[in-house]
């Protein structure tokens, strides 16, 4: 399960470092690079409820090891692309067995564990998530500085095949008994999310596409309501700290979501690094979090989630603000262990609040939607921080400039215009970073409006294990 989800996120941490090579070596445009990333969320997202669903009636360990495979092989496609198009539909098949494998991670760990071993096993699986963080950056630093883009990708295929071998030797199968299947639903969610989600990347509006969204969103409101076993129990919604929950992660993911995608960026074009320098740069927010992971727990007895979640969102836009009114890596340094700070005391509190209060049957579908939230969140962020980058940085660039310096500050170093650009992109994600603390102060300020000190109702029985 460890494994599983490591791979998920050495590969998105990479994949950031990884701009400025596909922007010189492939000749990827922006709107390239926005798509390489925008792709896997737009599979991941649109999928994950349905996948988390048929993991609850079919088997969350199957589900893993499918979606593992799926992953790898999609993996190895990226590895052999020569084209950005093609590399943005190897992400998007990515995108697809990440959804397989994300909702089976935390809805095994919810169903296999029993209470007393499920805090255990919940502390190996944040710390593991960090690992990923940290070794994510600083081995991709290393194969980028050293191997061509490509073999960012190739990693991901050995350890998805040790992950499989894994699941199979030692992993029990679970799935929830009675359960029954929701064609209409899945469908109507798939329709319903995948087409909000390319709505935000596009940032355009596409009436047609919109009424799909808002249609096929409605009818499976309307379509669950009905229904006495629903895929996604909406009642689940009146619960505030569920509720209060989601939306906090929404608001934080989409206030922190973009914050590597300027980092990569101003780290080696602005500061000069190499890959692998810049990876190691970014080290200090993941040690911070790992370590306030751990003080979160310790405090979470005593202050509870309301308390650590405003809190560790509080210092999340400190981090923020240090970051907009400074330049240079010394000062963001400071400005990522604030925010590093912030995310362990306020990302594990959020995610218990929401699984809290989901029943144990319904754990697939509960970690599909967490993961759900968070994947909207953060498409956002790309969308509308990505939109608010890239337009202060035109509008800092001189207008006598050639279109490619300004329209991207790889396209002005290939220029010789480095810098002027160097200038108008710190100008841009000073602008990028008090967009990103204003959302994390507005979900601190509903977090702890909504969230309840008290502890959610107890869960339901366990579900037969298989």
């Amino acid at each position: 399960m460890c494994l599983a989800l490591l791979v998920l996120v050495i590969d998105n941490m990479v994949l950031n470092l990884a701009i400025p090579s596909l922007n010189q070596e492939m000749g990827a445009t922006p709107s390239d690079i926005q798509w390489i990333i925008d792709a896997y969320v737009l599979a991941f997202a649109g999928l994950l409820l349905t996948a988390g669903s048929l993991s609850d009636k079919y088997g969350r360990r199957r589900f893993l090891i499918i979606g593992l495979a799926f992953f790898g092989g999609a993996s190895l496609l990226a590895v052999l692309v020569t084209e950005p198009w093609q590399l943005i539909a190897a992400r998007f098949l990515m995108g697809v067995g990440g959804s397989l494998v994300m909702p089976s991670t935390l809805s095994i760990l919810m169903t296999v564990f029993d209470d007393g071993e499920r805090r255990k096993a919940m502390a190996a699986w944040s710390a593991v998530a960090l690992v990923g963080m940290v070794s994510g950056p600083t081995l991709g630093g290393f194969l980028l500085e050293h191997y061509w883009w490509g073999s960012v990708f190739l990693l991901n295929v050995p350890i998805a095949a040790v992950a499989i071998v894994a699941a199979v030797v030692l992993m029990p199968e679970s799935r929830s008994a009675g359960r029954t299947i929701d064609p209409v639903g899945a469908l109507l969610s798939i329709a319903g999310l995948t087409a909000a989600v390319y709505v935000i990347i596009e940032r355009e509006w596409n009436i047609p596409v919109i009424a799909l969204a808002v249609v096929a969103l409605g009818a499976f409101v309307l379509w669950e309501r009905r229904r006495e076993e629903p895929m996604l129990p909406l009642h689940l919604f009146a619960n505030r700290n569920f509720s209060g929950a989601s939306f906090s992660i929404l608001l934080m993911s989409f206030g922190a979501g973009a914050v590597m995608l300027m980092l990569t960026q101003y780290l080696q074009f602005v500061l000069g690094y190499g890959e692998m320098q810049a990876g190691l740069a970014l080290l200090p927010y993941a040690v911070a979090a790992a370590i306030f992971n751990g003080v979160g727990a310790g405090l979470g007895k005593r202050l509870g989630n309301r308390v650590l979640v405003a809190a560790g969102l509080l210092l999340m836009a400190g981090g923020f603000a240090v970051m907009a009114l400074t330049t240079g890596y010394p000062a963001l340094l400071t400005g990522l262990v604030i925010m590093g700070m912030g995310g362990g005391l306020a990302g594990p509190s959020a995610y218990a609040s929401l699984m809290g209060a989901i029943p144990i049957e319904h754990a697939g579908v509960g970690s599909a939607l967490n993961d759900t939230v968070q994947q909207v969140g953060m498409a956002l962020s790309i969308a509308v921080l990505g939109s608010v980058l890239a337009g202060r940085y035109t509008a800092e660039m001189p207008a006598g400039l050639p279109a490619v310096a300004r329209e991207s500050i790889g396209g002005a170093h290939a220029a010789g215009l480095g810098e002027v650009a160097d200038q108008a992109f710190t100008s841009a994600m000073h602008l990028g970073a008090w967009v990103g603390g204003a959302f994390c102060v507005a979900a601190a300020l509903l977090a702890f409006s909504v969230l309840r000190p008290a502890a959610p109702a107890a869960a339901a029985p366990e579900p037969a294990q298989v």
